[in-house]
Parts: structure tokens; sequence; C-alpha cells
């Protein structure tokens, strides 16, 4: 994977090139970025450009049949590390080479993925992958052979916050004092979920999200797509390539979210003193329940979004909108006037200690019903 076929981030890819260049090299890098804004194959260019010596920010330029070995992500230097569960391929003690195969085709199809589409390629959305301690005893082993090309090793760990602690302590020593020419790079979304001890030991670079041109251009440059389409699809991605590559193919998980989204909060409403809006809302309670935790989760994370959006909307922030509601007879800005000043707080932490309860492996159909009900009294409170 070249610098050149990464959208944007021009800042990012001349501070690796030039510290690779100048030979300065941290052995231990956090990448905290926002869904779709190219960390992991940034991160991937970055493991090219150093293990094939390619120089003055040009991936091409250097071991040619060492760049060839990145065209299928097969280079014997580069390791990765991912959130990975039981399956009828790994029944016991599953690490990420039982899931290489798998893994690769992901880089392939959708470099800028994200944690639902990769459970969604390994068929198991229904449970919650972890980095656990068998992952990190397979990271040390691999990493206390000898390089095959005598050069560097690098290990690129995905979605690091899904460390769980046995991992994170058995890797903070190889961490902080790895074998001689290897390196770290940590992957995340969220930087607060990975333990201090090992954030410390780390140089972190933050990735912004993309913006609606860079975005744009890369959906022309991709897909083909009219100038018009790709401005438009750039503007509801809100930085996000994944998502914006989602859309291209209708594809995205947001359309069902949606369609749930509205049903749930049009019961809400007629919920109160309304015994049937009352069984619709256990109903969907129990229909939500019975998909797999990792969609409850991302399903939550959407209705934050929502809400969010329409409370843009209600106090005269359109230029903050991108989001454009496809259910017929659902405007957003009939929604907005709703979400205000005296309930936007306690929705969101409402919705925020589902997810929890959820992550926690908690009675879905319990968890949600309740978020429901409580709902509803939310939704007709009155601005302060």
């Amino acid at each position: 994977m070249l610098f050149t076929d990464i959208l944007g981030q021009n800042h990012i890819k001349a501070h690796l090139t030039k510290s690779a260049d100048n030979g300065r090299i941290p052995h231990a890098q956090l990448f905290v970025g926002p869904e779709g804004c190219g960390a992991l194959p940034m991160a991937i260019a970055y493991a090219q450009y150093i293990l094939c010596n390619n120089i003055d920010g040009d991936n091409g330029t250097g071991n040619e049949s060492c760049n060839l070995k990145f065209n299928n992500f097969s280079h014997p230097d580069l390791h990765f590390a991912f959130p990975v569960v039981t399956s009828n391929k790994a029944k016991r003690h599953p690490v990420s080479n039982h899931y290489i195969e798998e893994w690769r085709q992901l880089l392939n199809e959708q470099p800028y993925g994200n944690l639902f589409d990769w459970y969604k390629l390994l068929g198991v959305e229904n449970k919650q992958g972890q980095i656990g301690v068998d992952e990190a005893l397979e990271i040390v082993k691999s990493l206390s052979l000898k390089s095959y090309e005598g050069g560097y090793k690098v290990m690129i760990i995905w979605m690091a916050e899904k460390m769980n602690s046995a991992c994170a302590n058995k890797l903070l020593k190889l961490i902080e004092e790895p074998p001689n020419k290897t390196i770290f790079i940590l992957i995340a979304e969220e930087e607060e979920q990975i333990i201090n001890t090992i954030r410390s030991r780390c140089q972190i670079l933050h990735f912004p999200r993309l913006s609606e041109d860079v975005i744009k251009e890369g959906l022309i440059k991709d897909y083909s797509l009219d100038a018009t389409v790709a401005q438009k699809i750039a503007h509801q991605a809100n930085g996000n390539y994944n998502k914006a590559c989602d859309l291209v193919y209708h594809d995205s998980e947001d359309l069902q979210f949606e369609e749930w989204f509205v049903f749930w909060i049009r019961s809400a409403f007629k919920a109160k003193g309304n015994k049937k809006a009352i069984h619709d809302l256990i109903s969907w309670s129990e229909d939500i329940a019975k998909t797999g935790r990792e969609t409850q989760k991302q399903f939550l994370h959407f209705c934050i979004n929502f809400i969010r959006q329409a409370l843009l909307l209600n106090y005269g922030a359109e230029d903050l909108v991108y989001l454009e509601p496809k259910s017929k007879n659902f405007k957003l800005e009939n929604f907005a006037p709703f979400i205000h000043n005296n309930n936007i707080l306690d929705i969101s932490e409402e919705i925020q200690n589902a997810i929890y309860h959820i992550e926690r492996n908690g009675n879905s159909k319990i968890i949600l019903t309740d978020l429901s009900i409580k709902l509803t009294r939310l939704l007709h409170k009155k601005p302060a």
C-alpha cells in the first residue's frame, strides 16, 4: 500500500517519511483517529516505506521484490494483530494468524473498514472480539525471531483498545524494550480505552477526519462518480471514507439503523398513555435484542449521532448538519424541536449507559426495553 493510495493526511505522511529518512523511527507509535480516517492504511504504507527502504516520500523507489510482497500484505517482516473471536475455524484460543486470509481480504476490499465490517466478514456479528493473552504470546513469539530480510520487523495492532488487561500487561515490557529494529504501531479509535502504561510508552499521532474535498476526490477516482453525486456523498459521510464507500453501494448499515430508529422514536412518542405503543416498544426491543451485540452497539452509536444532528438543526447550526434521512414521511426538521437543552444530555447518557451494559453482556432485551421506556419520558420534556 503506497502513500499515494491514501486519501489526504498529507501532514502526517510528511512527518512519517521525514522521520524515517532521518533514521528517527520511534519503536512504539499509537495512531489515533475516528473510523474512516485512514489510520490503518497509513500504518501499512509506513511499514512498507521502512521495510522496503523507500526514500524521499515515494513508496516505489526501494527494493522492488519487497514492494511486490506488500501487494497482498504477505511480507514476512510485517505482522498483524487484531480482535478475534472463537468460531468454527478457531474453537479455542483464537489468535490473528487463524484469520489472516480473511484479514488480507478486508485490507484488499475495505482498507478503511471498521470493526463492524470485520465481524461481518467473519460472520460473527453476535460476538464481541478482543485481543487476548493468547495473542500476546503469539506476538512475543513472532517478534523473538530474526527478521526475514535482516532489517526491521513491524507489528501493527489494529483496534488496540480491544486488548484486555492480561494482554496489555503481557506486552508492556516488550513495547517498552522491544528487540533491536522492532517497531510497534498501535491503531485505535478511542485512545482513553488503552491503559495508561501502554499509552505512555508510545509516541501518539492524532488523525483528523477527512475533509469533504478529499473524500469527493477519492470517490471520483475510485468509483468514477459524477462530481455532484460525489460531493453529496462526501457531505453525508462526515469525514468517514468507509461510510462514503458504503453510501456509494447503498450498502450502509445506516439504512437499516435509520428504519429501526424511526420506528423506535415514533413508538416512544405515542407511548404516553397508549398501551399499543408500549407493546410496540417491547416488540422492538425483542427484535433488536436478537441481533448481535456489535450490531446493537453500532446502532446505539448511530442513535446518539442522529439525535445530536437534530439538536444542531434545532439550534440553527445547519452548516454542521450532514444527515439526510431516507425514510418516507420522516423529516429531521420536524423531529429537531423535540431535542433541546433540557433533554439532550439525559438522552445521550441513557444511550451510553445502554452501550456500557451491552458491552458487559447484560440482557439486551431488558436493557433496550428500559431505555425505550425512559425515552418516552425524555422526549416529552419541555425546553428549559
